[in-house]
């Protein structure tokens, strides 16, 4: 690539004369080696932020904030109902399974646009000439909906671990709705004080969360299968539909659970311009979260409807965990399930701090691309019925991405190089993801049970209509005159 052509994006630095070319080489490493300079030259982006994340921190990363055990150890039991023991755990694998393959097709995509912007970017540069910029600016809105619904899930579900611990220390304590807000709130406090006045020192932070993470994982599944009783085989083949037409029905009712324990993994995506290497690092990264996502969330699975003991019991806790009253139940300790509830909070907060890092790159290039930040924070608050399905708003952000790319491979037009190419097999993969998340997208809107009373009822179909409608009428209205998108600043002669 010629140098003139990457001066203008990337950062100004000292100059080599006069003795300080050693100072110069020390500042190049800081924004990123001669593939981050061309990724960013062809995209047309300044460098602004220091590129400090390598392989093992960008990883960690993305493994904390999937939480994937500890998610699987707070919805396992919920989604028991619908399928039963054995659609939990084969759904699962079938929510592994077509989940990999989205991560597979995002980290193809990952490696050609390295961008903090992720899909609203590869919408707009890959979609078709007249459809980039809606495709790109709905997409955009949508990613910032769902990041910042993942941000409030995350959030809530550390205050009701909380509320968990003080039901288990005080059986006297008298539970109250705003008691989980005002906790929600604390920690959201927390999570952005950590990514403010804590920023230097979240990287020794993170360290300590991952080993917390790996060691505590290990110290639940071992107590649980040692102190438990144990269910025999059948669990493995006890499905139950739980009022719907078939079992078939309610195992896929219940997919939504499963893909809300293991998504994630594209987390690390919005901070590909902190990455050194990333057109490389980044998708290894994310295929590496994923393995590791699975393979942890399976295990609990299995754990959990082994030594589930008494379903009713768990379901009609009066901590509202059901994983606190199994653990209860099987070391019959009060201080040795406040610990384990302790570590549980400890790893979902710092989900929820990371989620603060990931939502923040999503609003700043949002904001540099003009879509209204103003406007997308009054959708947040549209969002609240999403908390338990903030997963909903990313399913059509995630393939509208590759279905872009598909077009362009089908039609024969080139593709900027890839340094992970799925090659042949590029058009099979993304067919299968785009076709496993549009069944999960459907059923993100059920209801939890058949012929569901008002409060019973999942709302988030009505809220994500909404959304829709609102972003529609503001494109129409403003952005569609303002908004030009990413592709516009494109070199294509790189």
């Amino acid at each position: 690539m010629d140098e003139s052509k990457s001066a203008s994006v990337w950062p100004e630095s000292v100059p080599a004369d006069d003795g300080m070319a050693e100072l110069d080489d020390e500042m190049s490493e800081k924004f990123g080696n001669e593939h981050d300079k061309r990724d960013m030259a062809r995209m047309g982006k300044r460098q602004e932020l220091r590129r400090e994340f390598q392989f093992f921190s960008i990883w960690g990363y993305a493994v904390i904030l999937g939480c994937s055990w500890e998610f699987a150890l707070i919805d396992g039991v919920l989604s028991l109902p619908n399928g039963g023991t054995a659609g939990t755990v084969w759904m699962f694998l079938v929510a592994c399974a077509g989940m990999f393959f989205v991560t597979l097709s995002m980290a193809e995509m990952a490696s050609i646009a390295p961008t903090a912007g992720g899909q609203y970017h590869w919408s707009s540069e890959f979609a078709p000439k007249k459809y980039q910029k809606p495709l790109s600016f709905f997409v955009g809105f949508f990613c910032v909906l769902g990041w910042q619904t993942s941000l409030a899930a995350a959030c809530y579900a550390s205050a009701q671990q909380i509320v968990a611990i003080m039901v288990v220390a005080n059986p006297d304590y008298v539970f109250a709705g705003w008691h989980t807000a005002l906790f929600s709130w604390a920690v959201l406090v927390f999570a952005i004080f950590a990514n403010t006045v804590m920023f230097r020192k979240l990287p020794l932070i993170e360290g300590l969360v991952m080993f917390l993470h790996v060691f505590g994982f290990f110290a639940i599944v071992i107590v649980l299968w040692v102190t438990a009783p144990r269910s025999d085989s059948t669990v493995l083949t006890t499905f139950e539909s739980n009022g719907w037409p078939s079992s078939g029905v309610a195992c896929l009712v219940g997919l939504n659970a499963a893909i809300g324990d293991i998504i994630g993994a594209d987390s690390s995506v919005h901070l590909s311009e902190e990455l050194k290497n990333a057109s490389w690092i980044l998708p290894r990264s994310m295929v590496a979260t994923a393995i590791m996502n699975y393979v942890l969330g399976f295990i609990t699975i299995i754990t959990l409807v082994y030594c589930l003991g008494d379903f009713d019991a768990a379901l009609g806790t009066a901590t509202g965990q059901p994983y606190v009253e199994v653990v209860y139940n099987a070391t019959q300790s009060t201080g040795g399930t406040i610990a384990i509830a302790v570590v549980v909070l400890i790893l979902v907060a710092a989900c929820a701090v990371n989620n603060v890092t990931t939502s923040s790159r999503q609003l700043w290039c949002a904001l540099l691309s003009d879509i209204d930040g103003s406007t997308a924070d009054a959708c947040v608050g549209l969002s609240r019925e999403m908390e338990a399905h903030p997963s909903a708003p990313g399913y059509p952000v995630c393939g509208l991405g590759w279905t872009c790319i598909l077009v362009r491979r089908l039609s024969g037009e080139p593709l900027p190089p890839s340094r992970f190419n799925l090659g042949k097999s590029g058009n099979a993969i993304n067919i299968i993801a785009l076709c496993f998340l549009v069944v999960a997208w459907v059923f993100q809107f059920f209801p939890s049970a058949p012929n569901p009373t008002p409060d019973e009822m999942n709302w988030s179909v009505l809220i994500y209509g909404a959304c829709f409608v609102f972003f529609a009428l503001y494109y129409w209205v403003r952005a569609r005159h303002r908004y030009t998108g990413p592709v516009a600043q494109v070199r294509k002669d790189i």
